[in-house]
């Protein structure tokens, strides 16, 4: 099978039952996904060091600490943060309507963070840490961790999502070979913001971020808005795993034009799912050229045309108990956005890939790539795309393919369920909350 061809052994989930929230357009209202006893991980012992404000000297976060954000922490001026392997983060407690647990790394800032298999780098709820085994983790416990770069976008210049207008919270440039620094073998857990209505900190954001920078091997868990957005750049990570995002496991926008290799989206079912006009706005994949405000054409360049490699877009594998009103595409291309896909599974969606109208599907190829899904496998209202060979589209309205996996879904019934995993995900990674 071309995705998953070196399994890890199965990794045990807990199949737990609750009521999640419904949330409003835009994700304004927290949710409880899967139930999580307190994980209470070690480092609750730890001294805290608070952390606030500009960063404007270079740093070292170490593992003997657990560091607090309170509000937006900035990394700024030609200041490196390094963090340590085995290193934790977590958010001082949140004022609501306040931006807080947020870590920018400014377009004149660098990062610093390799974990390693062994010691990951953990950005998590305070909840987690406190020691207290009858508190909970819950998605925007903590902000989120933004990585802005100069690195070319669509709209030449751009305030990142999310955040208050600061020239310091602005991103894209001329240089895709922009180097951020080194982000990897890092979790983040139960992130998320909402500034305003469809306005949120995701689980890690990149704004124009060049393909200089390192991003691999990160997971993002139980979000409160995308797991992982890309706002234009040339940044080619690898090894991501989206877990359990309220909206959109993976999001590019304003002409993101970077490869993605070794990936992997679960979603859970039993979490909410983001709306929009009351319907079903909850994506595998969501991908835009430009806002329609930014041009209501969507022609603006360079376009959104990202690379996706051994990608794996896995849903639910039947619609029966989905609260809510559930999940909508694996894969959406909308607004003028164009798609590479090579070794690509999708399913356990309603529909598998979508070309909206205004994403015209002839500039998009798909090859040797695996397609289920409940109502439609492939759907372009406009054009036809470039079919590379080695297609396999499937349409099951009652159970989901696995495509060879041995098995893919978060919430198989039974107790306990299971997942299986790439190789590469061995060790850092975390399912189990």
């Amino acid at each position: 099978m071309k995705n998953f061809k070196n399994l890890i052994g199965l990794l045990s989930i807990v199949a737990v039952s609750f009521t999640a929230c419904k949330k409003n357009e835009g994700g304004a209202d927290a949710f409880g996904n899967r139930s999580t006893s307190a994980a209470d991980y070690s480092q609750s012992s730890l001294p805290v060091v608070a952390v606030s404000g500009d960063i404007t000297s270079s740093v070292t976060w170490t593992a003997g600490n657990v560091y607090e954000l309170s509000g937006v922490v900035t990394v700024r001026n030609g200041a490196t943060l390094t963090i340590q392997p085995g290193t934790y983060i977590k958010a001082s407690v949140n004022t609501p309507g306040v931006q807080n647990g947020v870590l920018v790394v400014a377009k004149d800032g660098n990062i610093n963070a390799a974990g390693t298999a062994e010691n990951p780098i953990v950005f998590t709820s305070r909840y987690l840490l406190d020691g207290d085994a009858s508190t909970t983790g819950k998605p925007g416990d903590l902000g989120g961790v933004i990585i802005l770069g100069n690195a070319k976008i669509n709209v030449g210049d751009k305030l990142i999502e999310g955040l208050a207008d600061d020239p310091k919270f602005h991103y894209g440039g001329t240089n895709d070979e922009d180097n951020r620094g080194t982000f990897k073998y890092v979790r983040i857990e139960y992130a998320g913001f909402q500034l305003a209505p469809n306005i949120e900190v995701n689980g890690l954001t990149l704004g124009g971020v060049g393909n200089g920078t390192t991003i691999d091997h990160v997971q993002v868990s139980y979000g409160l808005d995308d797991g992982f957005e890309f706002f234009g750049g040339t940044v080619s990570p690898s090894n991501l795993i989206a877990l359990a995002s309220d909206d959109d496991q993976f999001d590019f926008d304003n002409g993101f034009t970077g490869t993605l290799t070794d990936a992997v989206a679960i979603a859970d079912k039993n979490s909410t799912h983001s709306t929009s006009g009351g319907n079903s706005d909850s994506n595998g994949i969501e991908s835009d050229n430009n806002a329609p405000a930014e041009d209501a054409t969507f022609s603006l360049t360079p376009k959104t045309h990202p690379t996706l490699i051994n990608v794996s877009i896995f849903g639910t594998e039947n619609t029966s108990g989905i609260s809510g009103l559930g999940y909508r595409n694996g894969i959406r291309e909308r607004r003028g956005s164009e798609v590479d896909l090579i070794d690509v599974i999708v399913s356990g969606y309603n529909t598998g890939i979508a070309f909206d109208a205004d994403a015209p599907a002839g500039v998009s190829s798909i090859s040797t790539t695996s397609v289920h899904g409940f109502v439609n496998a492939i759907t372009t209202a406009s054009g036809t795309y470039v079919d590379g060979g080695g297609n396999s589209l499937v349409v099951n309205a009652s159970n989901a393919s696995a495509f060879g996996v041995s098995q893919p879904w978060y919430n198989t019934p039974g107790s306990p369920a299971t997942v299986t995993l790439p190789s590469w995900a061995a060790g850092w990674s975390k399912l189990v909350f």
